[in-house]
């Protein structure tokens, strides 16, 4: 897991070298991203060595998007429950979408939870020049 979870960082910290985008879009996605594949790993894939969890980087001059996808069987978002719920509060999982949301500007599952799209808003300070893409 931990191997994974330096890849990961990697990956955003190339993208980052490349396209400069600000402290404060950097931390959002590296927390982000990086739950996001841990959840594919652990929950969509089951921790299961022979299922691979792939990550896309598309930029445009507005937003960055990731995209996460497993080999899991999915699961319905909105059946989640709230971790903010008083019920919820004490209970040790849910928390990391909840997290995910409020961190990413937009959120997007799709094929039956097994992807899952983020996008993240650039602050314009006219440094980024997203002509290219990973």
């Amino acid at each position: 897991m931990t191997e994974n979870v330096r890849i990961v960082e990697s990956f955003i910290d190339n993208a980052r070298e490349r396209f400069h985008f600000d402290d404060d879009v950097y931390g959002n996605i590296m927390i982000a991203v990086t739950e996001s594949v841990n959840n594919a790993i652990l929950h969509g894939n089951k921790s299961n060595k022979e299922k691979s969890v792939y990550l896309q980087l598309q930029i445009d001059k507005q937003y960055l998007s990731f995209l996460i996808e497993d080999e899991g069987e999915g699961f319905d978002p909105d059946e989640l429950p709230d971790p903010t719920a008083p019920e919820n509060l004490l209970k040790p999982g849910g928390r990391g979408i909840f997290l995910i949301k409020n961190l990413a500007d937009e959120v997007d599952f799709m094929d039956e939870g097994r992807k899952v799209k983020l996008i993240f808003y650039l602050n314009h300070s006219g440094k980024i020049i997203a002509e290219n893409s990973l």
